[in-house]
């Protein structure tokens, strides 16, 4: 079933603000909060997603009904790789070194807020570029 466009789009939008906090106050436990918010969404799909809630709950209604759907697995995907961009950074910030933490959470950061300002998503991106090259693998 196609999910709202709108959706993800605002969940990047959230996370773009919460990877720029973690990126000015170095806070491995707020990294640590995007780390479970981009594996629940990697778990259940976006619609699944702390953000994802807030979006079906408090802003869609307030929005009106989608006039644009998507499928769910791009963006999926793209949560599977927000995941481990931001597994790395914790581990970075938590453990060290410091700059492979901010690093990492500066390239989730770009493409979060690439989704959130453009509608461009980089990880939906890969997953069609992976998706056509698997089947001209076959």
């Amino acid at each position: 079933m196609d999910i709202d466009a709108r959706g993800p789009r605002f969940g990047a939008a959230v996370t773009t603000v919460v990877l720029a906090v973690v990126l000015i106050t170095g806070s491995s436990w707020l990294l640590a909060w995007q780390t479970l918010a981009f594996a629940l969404g990697t778990a259940g799909g976006v619609a699944r997603s702390p953000y994802g809630w807030v979006f079906r709950t408090a802003v869609r209604p307030r929005i009106g009904p989608p006039t644009e759907f998507e499928a769910p697995e791009p963006p999926r995907f793209a949560q599977t790789v927000g995941l481990v961009f931001a597994g790395v950074g914790l581990v970075g910030l938590a453990l060290g070194p410091e700059w492979l933490g901010l690093a990492a959470t500066g390239a989730a950061l770009a493409a979060a807020f690439l989704n959130a300002a453009f509608g461009y998503c980089l990880g939906c991106e890969m997953y069609l570029l992976v998706r056509r090259v698997a089947v001209r693998a076959e």
